[in-house]
This record gives structure tokens, sequence and C-alpha cells, in this order.
């Protein structure tokens, strides 16, 4: 069982490390285009806090409302949320994403134990949802980092990450349609500090291997599969890579090889 409050403590990180990004840019630059189609940094900015409030929504009882608008339009209440959000002056819009986020991490250290949170796809516990808010954040910052031209050193944050990336293998595969693999995979990657985080029995028969990096630059489709030094071993595993995302909803497009 992970520990909530470390959670807690590296969701506050990722954030603080993404808010050192953009508090120091000036108005015009939050409408620097990201490797995200028609999202500017704002619209990133604007998403995460959107998606916060979903969070927060979650914990207070007034989700089921946000569902119904969500079944209603699916194709674009995400687009929608991002959009609207991204016309707030830079300020206000930094100053929101700040006061939610922090919402967020008050209020799930509150969340009693053994509480299931409603969400896009299955119930989450307090612990999953600190991880998926963690696992956003990070992917988005990539974003805006890489709109800013910077690179950004992985930490051991990006454990949570990946646990999210291969916990969520079988969702990848319905969400397409597909039926997912019976047995359990190994998953072995290799870390910012160079130990291995492993998933599955060690005496499985396929296998994914490779840079913890970019193993979840992968499963947040920030990165094609042609751009990753990850490798399966298997047809099962080689498939799960063509289809893996670590996010709730639709299917993604994914990014074009460079």
């Amino acid at each position: 069982m992970p520990d909530l409050n470390a959670l807690l403590a590296d969701l506050t990180a990722e954030g603080d490390s993404l808010d050192a990004l953009v508090a120091p840019l000036a108005p015009a630059g939050w409408a620097t285009p990201t490797p995200a189609a028609g999202w500017t940094i704002a619209h990133q900015i604007a998403h995460l806090a959107w998606t916060d409030r979903q969070a927060i929504a979650a914990m207070d009882g007034t989700f089921d409302a946000i569902l119904e608008t969500a079944l209603a339009d699916p194709a674009n209440f995400v687009e929608n949320g991002a959009a609207e959000g991204a016309t707030a002056e830079p300020a206000e819009l930094l100053a929101s994403w700040r006061a939610v986020r922090g919402a967020v991490v008050r209020d799930l250290a509150a969340v009693p134990a053994g509480t299931k949170l409603p969400w896009f796809g299955p119930p989450m516990s307090p612990a999953s949802m600190a991880t998926g808010r963690l696992m956003e954040t990070w992917a988005h910052g990539e974003d805006v980092a890489e709109a800013l031209g910077v690179t950004r050193a992985p930490t051991a944050r990006l454990r949570h990450v990946a646990h999210i990336g291969v916990r969520a293998r079988d969702f990848s595969f319905r969400n397409r349609g597909l039926e997912p693999p019976a047995a359990d995979f190994r998953v072995a990657l290799t870390g910012p500090d160079g130990d291995t985080w492993s998933w599955g029995p060690e005496d499985a028969a396929q296998s994914v291997t490779g840079p913890a990096l970019d193993f979840c630059l992968l499963v947040t489709q920030r990165r094609n599969r042609a751009d990753v030094a990850v490798t399966a071993t298997g047809a099962d595993a080689d498939r799960w890579l063509d289809v893996a995302q670590a996010f709730a909803g639709p299917p993604g497009t994914g990014r074009p090889a460079r």
C-alpha cells in the first residue's frame, strides 16, 4: 500500500517543478504553442486546473453532474474545459491553478482510508487519485518544457507515472476493443539513478524493458514508440506498447515519429 503522505509530497513537488517553468513567463509567453495540437502553454495549465477541479468534485460529492456533462459530449468535454480556462489572464490562470492544486493535496489527505472516489474511469482510492494527478502534471509539464526548449532532468517521481502505466495495461487493451492478455508481463525499467523498477513475475514469458523515462513518455503518449528505447519480448507485450495509455478517456492519437 503506497504511503499517501509521501505521494502527496511528490504530487506537490511535481506541481512546483512545472510552476517554476511558467511563473517567470511574460503574458505573451503563455500563448506559446506546445506539442499538443492547438494547445498553448495556457491550455496546458488550464487543463490541469480544470482536471484538479474534477478531482475535488469527486471528493465533495458533486461528481455525478460532471460525469453527465462528460457523457453528453465526450469528444469535446476535455477540450472545452482547456479552451475556456486558457482565455483567462495569465496571472489569474496561474493563481487559480496554484489554489486548486493545493486544494487537491489538502482534500486528498483528509479522505478516509478505504474510500473509493468516482472518476471518468474506474473508481479510485485517494492514493490512486494522487498518482493520477501526478502523472498528468508530469505529462503536461513535459509538453510545456518542450515548448520552452527546456529539458527537465527525470526524478524518482517517475516511478509513480510508470506504476500507473503498468496498472493501466488491461484498460489500454479494452479501451480499444481488444481482449487483454491473460498472463502478466514482467516490466523492468531503469530509473534515473540506475536502479531497476520492476512489476510482474520474474519468470513471465513476456516482458517489457527500457529506461523509465522512455516508458513514461510512451504510456502518456508524449513520444511515438519509434522514438523510445523500450523493448518488448512476446507478441502481446509488443502489442501493448502500440496501445498503451496511462490516462482515462478515449484512446489518444499519440505523437508522430520524429
